[in-house]
């Protein structure tokens, strides 16, 4: 009985509370912009930069090879970094469109609330725990 009064408290009829509703929007914007900036930096600093930019050499002949290799790797930790965060970028718009929408917080398989903790952890996720973890079990086998 005490659990169905404290998941009532959380979710009614799918629905947040306003104020909890307004604090998930606050951290997905505050997420968005966070996400955008270093997303920029990233282009601007590895991504958008020839190997002469980077390294500040006038010829691409006196780089030495150990150098160039490191600025690959760099470069590399760059765009899986950048690939991984435009990602989650697009989770949070996708999550803030839900919000307009009326369906945030709603597992999209199961359309059962997602739990208060699920969205305090990933305040993007589109699945319910037990979901996830069935769609991780999936993609394993």
């Amino acid at each position: 009985m005490a659990k169905a009064k404290a998941a009532a408290k959380t979710v009614k009829n799918g629905k947040l509370p306003k104020a909890k509703f307004q604090e998930y929007k606050k951290i997905l914007i505050d997420e968005r912009d966070r996400l955008s900036s270093d997303i920029s930096h990233l282009k601007d600093d590895h991504l958008q930069k020839s190997q002469k930019e980077m390294t500040g050499e006038l010829s691409g002949y006196s780089i030495h090879m150990a150098d160039m290799s490191s600025d690959d790797y760099d470069r590399g930790v760059a765009l899986g970094i950048f690939t991984q965060e435009q990602e989650i970028l697009y989770l949070i718009e996708e999550a803030l469109k839900r919000m307009d929408e009326g369906t945030f917080g709603i597992c999209e398989v199961c359309d059962k609330p997602i739990s208060a903790k699920r969205l305090e952890a990933v305040p993007y996720a589109t699945l319910c725990l037990p979901c996830q973890s069935e769609q991780e079990k999936k993609k394993k086998a």
